[in-house]
């Protein structure tokens, strides 16, 4: 049984869990090209993607976390099968039904599941927030994911996927609701629009990480984009000073274990 990670890139990673596959936030795009972030804003990618981890994978579905050129760009949507399940938030879900028509957009706590044999694999969509204060409605929509992944009933594995929020206290509610957290997929990098904080940075990535207490973490989204002003040094460093231990840096096209539980301990 395995259940891993492999970073590609900015927010993509692809998870192998049990007999499933999926993919999270989709940009393909080499180092130079040129995304959109609404409101005539562009930013420019600075480093390129490992997309041969992919060749000849047969993907289940996608997870987007929401609707921006770094997370879901026109090379993904090339590439991608459009046949291939989406899981994303109701309002990306209306602008890409027309290409993509088993896009699902998925309120927050909704969950949508598949099965395989004795193994389970459910996706909840959870909170998050783009942007500081009403700067938030100009933004897209943001979901965060929650991935359980179960075999013969019981739990192996519980991964959080933050998606492009701030840190809140509100984000509490995610353990109090799922419990143990094994792995979380963090996004970070500071990004700024127009001076405007709209991902986490070095601060918020430590205190979202003493929050969810996650038995791994794994910081992504960081330095791909001009956009982003928060180096990923400056979280590994703060994380170290603050004693947090579950932080494991990962290289773009690197794979990393996630922690599956042992059958029959809580």
């Amino acid at each position: 049984m395995r259940a891993e990670a492999t970073f590609v890139g900015n927010a993509t990673v692809l998870l192998r869990i049990g007999d499933f596959t999926v993919l999270t936030d989709p940009a393909f795009g080499p180092a130079g090209s040129r995304v959109s972030l609404g409101y005539g804003l562009f930013t420019r990618r600075l480093r390129d993607p490992v997309l041969d981890c992919l060749d000849g994978v047969d993907l289940d579905a996608v997870l987007l976390s929401h609707l921006h050129g770094d997370h879901f760009d026109r090379a993904a949507r090339r590439r991608l099968d459009p046949r291939l399940p989406i899981l994303t938030t109701p309002q990306a879900e209306r602008r890409l039904r027309r290409r993509f028509p088993n896009v699902r957009g998925m309120p927050t706590w909704e969950a949508h599941q598949w099965t395989r044999g004795d193994q389970r694999l459910r996706v909840t969509a959870v909170p998050g927030r783009h942007g500081p204060g009403i700067a938030d409605l100009l933004l897209p929509d943001v979901m965060g994911s929650v991935v359980e992944f179960a075999v013969a009933g019981r739990s192996r594995l519980t991964l959080y996927v933050t998606g492009d929020t701030l840190y809140r206290p509100g984000l509490a509610e995610i353990p109090r609701r799922f419990g143990q957290i094994d792995a979380m997929l963090i996004h970070l990098g500071g990004t700024r629009v127009l001076g405007l904080l709209v991902t986490m940075d070095d601060r918020h990535g430590v205190e979202l990480t003493r929050l969810i207490r996650a038995g791994r973490t794994i910081p992504i989204h960081c330095d791909d984009y001009r956009v982003q002003k928060s180096p990923p040094l400056r979280y590994l460093s703060r994380a170290r000073r603050d004693g947090l231990a579950s932080v494991h840096p990962v290289s773009r096209g690197e794979t990393v274990a996630l922690p599956l539980r042992v059958p029959g301990l809580p």
